[in-house]
């Protein structure tokens, strides 16, 4: 699992309650939110917190793609790499090492809204509605096919952590959806549409 802040944690907790084999958590290094504030909070403490409690090796690279990150990656030996907000983009190198590839979990119906911020954009845009879509990993940026989307309304009232934490819900749903059938087999995708694809670069 590689994941960083509220967003990744019902995706994680989802797969430990599912009984699904989690070799490793892999989440940003600490540090401090909000230099401006005397604030403690750290950055992927939830999710190490949940993997200490279920005794899963934590990883904190500051680079996944050096060699010392794919030296590590290559001998979990892990069979799929299932990926929420992690906050690195992942090399060619390192998306070879599972041996079934690699989901990700992104907060928009993409090809909208490829990036780091959907949500936020999602929110300033006052769309009327958003989603989910779990892809098959590829090198290209929120690239690649699309295995399966979930569609929920925008109500005006709410707000970007309002929207992100019920979407990190719906993501953990379908993404366990998603994994079981890939348990039975290969899962055909769909090629995303680049001429509707946006942008949501970090705010």
């Amino acid at each position: 699992m590689m994941g960083t802040g509220v967003f990744s944690e019902p995706t994680f907790e989802s797969l430990l309650i599912n009984k699904k084999e989690v070799v490793a958590l892999f989440t940003q290094p600490d540090k401090a939110m909000g230099e401006e504030k005397a604030s403690t909070r750290q950055v992927g403490k939830g999710m190490k917190s949940i993997a200490l409690q279920h005794h899963i090796p934590v990883f904190q690279p500051f680079k996944i793609n050096s060699d010392e990150g794919l030296a590590i990656l290559r001998d979990l030996r892990p069979d799929l790499f299932v990926v929420a907000a992690y906050g690195q983009i992942l090399s060619p190198e390192v998306l070879g090492v599972p041996t079934r590839g690699g989901i990700n979990v992104h907060a928009s119906l993409l090809p909208k809204y490829r990036g780091a911020a959907p949500v936020q954009w999602t929110i300033a845009n006052c769309e009327k509605e958003t989603g989910v879509s779990i892809i098959q990993m590829s090198p290209t940026l929120d690239g690649g096919n699309i295995l399966a989307t979930v569609v929920t309304p925008v109500s005006p009232e709410e707000t970007a952590g309002d929207l992100e934490a019920r979407l990190s819900i719906l993501g953990a749903t379908i993404a366990l959806e998603v994994i079981k059938k890939m348990e039975h087999g290969p899962v055909t995708g769909v090629p995303q549409d680049i001429s509707l694809a946006t942008k949501a670069p970090k705010l």
